[in-house]
C-alpha cells in the first residue's frame, strides 16, 4: 500500500504533539510490516506479537526523537530489531523495560482520548454476543479487554496488575479493540 509522504509526515508531527488519532493511524499503517518482520525472525506468533507491541510502545514513547529526514518504517524496524536482540540476550530475564522514574512518570501523562470508534461499537453490542466475540481473541488480548472494560481498571492499574510498562498496555489494548471491532463488524456483515 503506497502512502503519501506528506500525509505520513503530517501524522508523525501530530503524534509528536500527542495526538492519539495519529498514533492509531501509525499503528494501523505499520503493524503488519513490523509483525511480519518479527514473524520471519522468531517464527513464533506470540513472540512476534509481543515484540511488535513493545516496538510501538517504545516508538510512541520516543516519537519526538524521530528524524523526519529518514524513513519511518526503517526506524520502526530498527527499534523492533533491537528489541529482539535484547530479548535474545536476556532470555532468562524479565521483558519489563528498564526505564527511569522520570520516563515512567512521563508515560502516565499521555492523554487517554476515549471513547473511540471501537469503544462505541463494543459498548453497543449485546453482552452475551460480545463475550463470545471476546473469546475469539488471543488470551492476552482477552485479559486487557476484561481488565479495562469489565473491571474498569485504568491503564496505570492494568500496567501494575500485569507488571508491564503502561505504553505496552496502551498498544495491547488498542490492538485488542481493533481486532474485536473487526470480529464484530465481520459478524454484522
Amino acid at each position: 500500500m503506497e502512502i503519501n509522504p506528506d500525509h505520513l509526515l503530517e501524522k508523525i508531527r501530530e503524534a509528536k504533539k500527542g495526538s492519539q488519532a495519529a498514533f492509531n493511524y501509525l499503528l494501523d499503517r505499520y503493524w503488519n510490516d513490523v509483525y511480519g518482520f518479527q514473524l520471519k525472525k522468531t517464527r513464533n506468533e506470540y513472540e512476534s506479537e509481543d515484540i511488535t507491541i513493545q516496538t510501538f510502545s517504545k516508538a510512541f514513547n520516543k516519537i519526538d526523537t524521530f528524524d523526519e529526514n529518514y524513513s519511518f518504517s526503517t526506524w520502526l524496524i530498527a527499534i523492533s530489531k533491537n528489541i529482539h536482540i535484547d530479548q535474545v540476550r536476556k532470555k532468562n530475564t524479565s521483558i519489563r523495560s528498564k526505564t527511569s522514574m522520570h520516563e515512567e512518570n512521563r508515560v502516565y501523562e499521555i492523554v487517554d482520548e476515549t471513547p473511540g470508534i471501537e469503544d462505541k461499537l463494543i459498548k453497543e453490542q449485546n453482552l452475551e454476543q460480545l463475550l463470545s466475540d471476546i473469546k475469539q481473541l488471543k488470551p492476552h488480548y482477552q485479559e486487557v479487554i476484561n481488565l479495562r472494560f469489565f473491571q474498569e481498571k485504568s491503564y496505570k492499574e492494568i500496567a501494575r496488575f500485569l507488571d508491564e510498562p503502561m505504553n505496552n498496555i496502551k498498544v495491547k489494548l488498542l490492538r485488542a479493540k481493533k481486532l474485536l471491532a473487526g470480529i464484530i463488524e465481520a459478524r454484522n456483515i
